[in-house]
């Protein structure tokens, strides 16, 4: 898939539907899922959050967080949160859309922002925040047999996560979850 079929795919499709969790007084929040264009096709930038964090330290994530008082929009948050983890400034990066938002069991209402990033980007980790960068190819995120199900109960309800490999790391959680929804939006 290359950036032309990105985006039409992305802009012709419905969001799919995220996992709503039925739970009241959620934070706003957005993370940014990166997607890199690199001359051999198209990839995702992930992190793994610092293990001295106090909230899922050491898991695999998109850069993002809490919305800020003084963010315009969660679009805004997503860049802002990017740029503080990341080192990388708003104005490298080109917002193609949003998915549906995603509730976490950590009580948060998550907007995934969707944003295109040349493969030159500068890369400076917030040590306090990030502890590794990487990218993965998009087309294995996009590969729905790479999403492994996992059906726990809670609340009485099933609920499933998602486990995603790629070489040492195993994306799952909320992550996945959006890797998932992303998956679905762009299915053919």
């Amino acid at each position: 898939m290359d950036r032309h079929e990105l985006l039409t795919r992305f802009q012709l499709q419905r969001p799919a539907p995220a996992h709503r969790l039925a739970i009241g007084g959620l934070s706003p929040a957005a993370v940014l899922i990166p997607v890199v264009m690199r001359d051999e096709g198209l990839s995702v930038l992930l992190t793994r959050r610092s293990p001295r964090l106090r909230h899922h330290g050491g898991q695999i994530s998109f850069p993002g967080g809490r919305q800020d008082p003084g963010d315009e929009n969660l679009i805004a948050t997503a860049l802002r949160e990017t740029e503080e983890e990341l080192g990388i400034p708003a104005r490298l990066i080109e917002v193609i859309g949003t998915l549906n938002p995603l509730n976490t069991v950590s009580r948060f209402e998550v907007l995934p922002v969707l944003g295109l990033l040349d493969g030159n980007y500068p890369l400076i980790l917030s040590p306090d925040e990030v502890d590794h960068a990487f990218e993965v190819p998009l087309t294995h995120l996009l590969d729905r047999r790479n999403h492994i199900p996992l059906t726990l109960s809670r609340g009485g309800k099933a609920h499933t996560i998602y486990w995603i490999p790629w070489q040492q790391h195993f994306i799952w959680g909320a992550t996945a979850s959006m890797i998932n929804q992303l998956a679905q939006h762009l299915a053919k």
